[in-house]
């Protein structure tokens, strides 16, 4: 009796294991057709019922279950269900290594960028080819250094336009700075919203917002006419008047969900027209979305999967004959890649506007922009930090003529829900600023700056009574400026403002040298005993060679110095050998050798301490001279210090005509 019942008991057991398993994998098929027909939210919450009930023997099963609500949550922007999920597939040790990509995004989407590298290895031993996942490794490895480079513009997170819900794809239309429309799944009293099966939140709706007089944001509304209905609506675009307007809507007709669709309305009457459907393609069932026109209406760019793409979602065009579109033709394989690109946008100078999560980038979907060169060859650059981020950074839009504009974000964001961030780029500024100063370190109040540029600018400007001056410059500009005072011999400099795109200041200093008294030269250095110059020297020297450039009517005479050690007949023959081996190296440097004297002092013409000494050394006093008898009266530290200041070799000018008459 006993063993018929444990019989009894087996059986029951294992018709209960039967019914169960069988149970489990009718949810996770019903779950793959709501994944399959893109229902993700739909998908994500049968997948996590049967996640649980997947047995752990099953590792396979458990691992694709784990990668298919994995994938989910990405798509709909719950990243950390997400990279828990694709922990676990790839703990189970999932048979499908896109998991392994996949996971590797989502790492990165994290900023685990480092773990997020070791991911894309693994992926690549198995497909070593992948441009995806080389660019996903490359973006992992540089992302620390990309977000320091931060571009220009500044970001800020508008609260006037974002609510408790998603907001995103801000559009101007024909780029007016004063109007802005996009779109909402916000709470409203006039639409009767449907929960996406896709991202779980209520169906988008279109607003518009509109400045006041004194420039700020007011009256938030609804887009009239039938454009909004129960149905997603969003990504509107515009043409350059303003007069039409495009918009995706995804339809859900008797239980089930419609590919995208783009419907378009004309502005009549200061109101919006019937909206209509805009057949692109001659297949009404294959998806079309997030649309954009050419500034001249000529071309309508959109979002699609359909056959014949690259990868994912591919932006397409078409060319608009009457009232009817061309054949559609893709952009091609320098915009798209094995992932998706979306979000079209083109501004008034035909620079192209997309996000892709295929490019090098810094997580998600990344803001691009590419300009089609002469080869018709698309250059793709990635926006950068802050516009992008490692969230979904997408639908971005600029105002006519400027350097702002707004966009959507879900960086930061616990829900995954998208948000409105405006950018604004301030002012480029080229500033030309310095002090002119003598050699000795004092300020030139009646000095003259005068500025010559490329594009006919010719200015002179006086410097203030610090020396200090300031002028504001022009981009793609290149500038000779030339520093001059009474009594003071010329110094130009050159500054460029080619290929910049940053602000910056330029700091020009000038530094004249006396006409009426002798000029040390500081670092001209040489051997030991002898008149060799050193390497050390040249630097030095090649300033004085464009100070005679500079002046090229000055002669001058190069006086060498020795310290009192020695003999003064030694001395004196040293000092004119060293004198010379200057002036042989201004004539090697272009200098006409009748400009130059060699003259070498020896110890006859020890120095006079002026103020700039008497505030270095403490032991020096003001109109000391260091003769001999003065040196020897000082320590021997001192004295070293004396013999130093000594040894010097100067320039005095003689002539300011040479060559003028």
């Amino acid at each position: 009796m006993r063993n018929k019942n444990y019989s009894i008991c087996v059986i029951a057991s294992l018709f209960l294991l039967a019914i169960s398993s069988c149970s489990v994998n009718k949810k996770i098929r019903k779950a793959d057709k709501k994944y399959e027909i893109g229902e993700y939210h739909k998908a994500a919450s049968i997948y996590k019922t049967a996640y649980s009930r997947v047995k752990l023997a099953d590792k396979q099963l458990k691992g694709y279950v784990a990668y298919r609500l994995g994938d989910c949550y990405d798509k709909f922007g719950e990243t950390d269900k997400a990279e828990r999920m694709l922990a676990n597939c790839v703990r189970y040790k999932y048979a499908d290594t896109t998991s392994y990509l996949l996971y590797a995004d989502v790492l990165r989407k994290q900023k685990k960028n480092k773990e997020a590298a070791e991911m894309y290895d693994v992926y690549l031993k198995h497909d070593p080819n992948s441009v995806v996942a080389l660019n996903g490794k490359i973006s992992a490895l540089k992302y620390s250094e990309w977000e320091k480079a931060k571009r220009r513009y500044e970001v800020f997170k508008d609260p006037f336009f974002n609510s408790k819900k998603s907001e995103s794809s801000p559009r101007f239309p024909g780029g007016d700075s004063t109007i802005v429309y996009f779109a909402s799944s916000r709470d409203n009293k006039q639409t009767a919203h449907k929960v996406s099966n896709i991202t779980g939140t209520p169906n988008n709706d279109i607003y518009f917002a509109k400045k006041n007089a004194v420039g700020k944001w007011d009256n938030l509304e609804l887009v009239d006419s039938d454009i909004n209905t129960e149905d997603d609506e969003g990504s509107p675009a515009f043409s350059s008047d303003g007069k039409i307007m495009l918009f995706t809507r995804c339809r859900y007709v008797k239980g089930e969900t419609h590919g995208g669709e783009i419907w378009m309305s004309q502005r009549q009457s200061g109101k919006w027209g019937k909206a209509t459907r805009v057949m692109v393609l001659k297949d009404s069932s294959v998806t079309v979305a997030h649309p954009a026109l050419s500034p001249d209406g000529n071309w309508l760019y959109f979002v699609s999967d359909m056959p014949g793409g690259i990868g994912g979602k591919d932006i397409w065009r078409c060319m608009k004959t009457g009232e009817t579109y061309s054949a559609a033709e893709n952009l091609g394989p320098d915009i798209n890649t094995d992932k998706d690109e979306m979000y079209p946008f083109i501004r008034e100078d035909s620079t192209l506007y997309f996000s892709s999560n295929g490019h090098e980038g810094f997580g998600g979907l990344d803001i691009y922009r590419a300009k089609e060169d002469t080869a018709k060859k698309w250059i793709v650059e990635n926006m950068g930090a802050p516009i992008n981020s490692n969230g979904d950074d997408f639908g971005i839009s600029f105002v006519a003529g400027a350097e702002q504009g707004a966009f959507s974000s879900n960086r930061g964001e616990n829900k995954g829900y998208d948000k409105i961030y405006t950018f604004v780029a301030p002012p480029i500024r080229y500033i030309i600023s310095g002090k002119v100063k003598n050699t000795d370190g004092d300020a030139l109040g009646d000095a003259n700056v005068r500025i010559v540029g490329t594009d006919g600018t010719n200015v002179k400007i006086k410097a203030k009574n610090d020396g200090s001056y300031s002028f504001e410059v022009k981009p793609g500009v290149e500038y000779v400026m030339l520093g001059n005072c009474r009594g003071y011999l010329n110094e130009k400099n050159a500054v460029n403002t080619l290929g910049l795109e940053d602000s910056k200041t330029f700091d020009v200093p000038f530094t004249l040298a006396s006409v009426s008294k002798p000029v040390g030269l500081d670092n001209i250095f040489f051997e030991f005993g002898k008149a060799t110059l050193t390497a050390e020297s040249s630097n030095a020297l090649d300033k004085l060679v464009k100070l005679l450039k500079d002046n090229p009517n000055i002669t001058i005479e190069i006086g060498a110095h020795t310290d009192k050690v020695g003999s003064a007949e030694g001395n004196l023959a040293l000092s004119g050998e060293r004198a010379q081996s200057v002036v042989n190296y201004l004539i090697k440097g272009g200098i006409e050798a009748p400009r130059l004297t060699a003259k070498g002092y020896g110890k006859t013409k020890p120095v006079v301490v002026d103020k700039n000494l008497a505030k270095q050394y403490s032991f020096l006093k003001e109109n000391d001279e260091l003769n001999e008898d003065f040196i020897d009266a000082l320590s021997k530290e001192n004295q070293e210090i004396a013999n130093k200041i000594n040894r010097r070799t100067e320039f005095r000018v003689l002539k300011t005509t040479y060559n003028m008459y």
